[in-house]
């Protein structure tokens, strides 16, 4: 079963930092870009972040620039994203998704439409 499970998630304080994983099982991360989008409810999914299959190139919404990394380990079949100096702003579900090498090219990888595979998202509440 192909899968994608993401962790991490939780509440912090303004200012506070977290880090999300996404693993996958029943496939290797290494043939895919990865990126982490959120949602709000009422509000379309938003992409954050993407990394590329060798993880040299990365790609940032301008609202988390700065603040947040990607980054993956293929060995472990791991894509992180720590998140610092968080804001209530970020407070959202946090999904990863995984698709085709070629989707951190230009701003393709900013469409949910674009993955083949979906997490099932985790909660990133951020509050005093």
């Amino acid at each position: 079963q192909l899968q994608l499970v993401e962790s991490g998630g939780g509440l912090v304080q303004p200012g506070g930092s977290l880090r999300l994983s996404c693993a996958a099982s029943g496939f290797t991360l290494d043939n895919s870009a990865i990126a982490w989008f959120r949602q709000t409810p009422g509000k379309e999914r938003e992409g954050v972040s993407c990394i590329s299959r060798s993880g040299r190139s990365t790609n940032y919404a301008d609202s988390v620039k700065g603040r947040f990394t990607i980054s993956r380990d293929n060995a472990k079949n791991t894509v992180y994203l720590q998140m610092n100096s968080l804001k209530p702003e970020d407070t959202a579900v946090y999904y990863c998704a995984a698709g085709r090498p070629s989707l951190y090219y230009g701003n393709t990888w900013l469409h949910p439409r674009e993955y083949d595979y979906w997490g099932q998202g985790t909660q990133v509440t951020v509050s005093s």
